[in-house]
Formats: structure tokens, C-alpha cells, sequence
């Protein structure tokens, strides 16, 4: 009976240790960076994930989707160890969900998510703006055009009309200057006739 009792013990401690074997190589999500239902307020440049055994880099896929179902994956995954790494590509604040899918050494899938808050969205592309075109200007607000330039200034109008008046009062002079000449030279006339008429 001594003998035997080794035996026994040791056949039962392989029979309870043998259903441990496979879920030993079921693997799974340890932590995550962002953690799962946190509040980010500065978006990551990458999300981790760690598991508790390597991942197959062929057999892993990786997606993470923002508000409104939006793609934020900003590439491919890398893979150290137990770890995997995506690039974010952040978008609007709101809810980020990501997924995760890879198998087992046992075969079996195993499948889950992380869910973060980022409350605090990207800003918009300055470039966005630069080919915007310039802001109206307000229809009550003064115009910026310079006014029409008189047709003529008064002190011109009043210049060409005492010109005017000058011009017809040195025609005028010349006139009876020459009228005068006329009388005379008829005057004269007459004289010399009357002076031959007497002689």
C-alpha cells in the first residue's frame, strides 16, 4: 500500500493538470495604452495593445474607428513580443473603438475591444483657408473708392469769364479806334473838297 499511494497521487496530479494545457495556450488582452474607458484629452501618436502571449503578425488584424464610424488607423501594426502597436490618426472628440482579432496557439480566436474618449478634437488645416477668398466688404460700409472730380471748379468758371469780358472789352476799344480814324479821314475828305470847290 505504501508503494502504491506515489502512484495514485501522481496519476491524479496529470489528470488534474491536463484540461490547464490548453487553456495555458488560450491567449488574451492583458492592458491596453490608452486603457480601456479612459478620457484622453491629447490624442496618442500610437495605440498598444498587450496580450498575454505573442500574437501571429498573419493572423492579427487591428482596426480602430472613431465618431461616426470613421477609419482613425493611421497604418500597419508592429509587433514586439506580446505587444502590438498602430499608428492613430485622431478626428473629431468623441468615442474611439478598438478592435482586435487573433488566434490562439490552440486554434481559437480570441476577439475584443478597447474603447477610449479622446475630449479634444483635432483643430482644422490651416491650409484649408489659404485659398479662401477675401471677406466682402459690407454694404453699409463706407466705400473705399475715391469721388468723381468736379467738372469744373468755380474759381476756373469765373477765370474764363472775366476773360471773356476782357477780350470783348479790347475788341471793343478797337472798334471805335478805328471808328474815330473813319471820321476823321471823312471829315478831312469834305474839308478838301470844300477848299477846291472855293479856289
Amino acid at each position: 500500500m505504501a508503494r502504491t499511494w506515489p502512484v495514485v497521487v501522481g496519476v491524479a496530479l496529470g489528470v488534474s493538470l491536463l484540461p490547464a494545457a490548453p487553456a495555458a495556450a488560450h491567449n488574451s488582452l492583458t492592458g491596453s495604452d490608452p486603457r480601456n474607458g479612459a478620457r484622453v484629452a491629447q490624442a496618442p501618436t500610437r495605440i498598444e495593445l498587450r496580450f498575454l502571449a505573442k500574437p501571429d503578425p498573419g493572423t492579427t488584424k487591428i482596426t480602430v474607428t472613431g465618431p461616426d464610424d470613421v477609419v482613425a488607423l493611421g497604418g500597419a501594426p508592429t509587433f514586439s513580443g506580446s505587444r502590438v502597436s498602430v499608428p492613430f490618426k485622431p478626428g473629431p472628440a468623441g468615442l474611439y473603438v478598438v478592435g482586435y482579432r487573433l488566434a490562439s496557439s490552440d486554434g481559437h480566436p480570441v476577439s475584443g475591444e478597447v474603447r477610449f474618449t479622446l475630449t479634444t478634437g483635432t483643430p482644422a488645416d490651416p491650409s484649408a483657408s489659404a485659398g479662401a477668398p477675401a471677406a466682402a466688404v459690407p454694404s453699409g460700409s463706407p466705400s473705399t473708392a475715391a469721388p468723381a472730380a468736379p467738372s469744373a471748379s468755380p474759381s476756373g468758371s469765373a477765370a474764363s469769364a472775366a476773360d471773356e469780358r476782357t477780350a470783348s472789352g479790347g475788341r471793343g476799344w478797337l472798334w471805335a479806334l478805328g471808328g474815330a480814324v473813319l471820321l476823321a479821314a471823312l471829315a478831312a475828305g469834305l474839308l478838301l473838297r470844300r477848299r477846291a470847290g472855293r479856289g
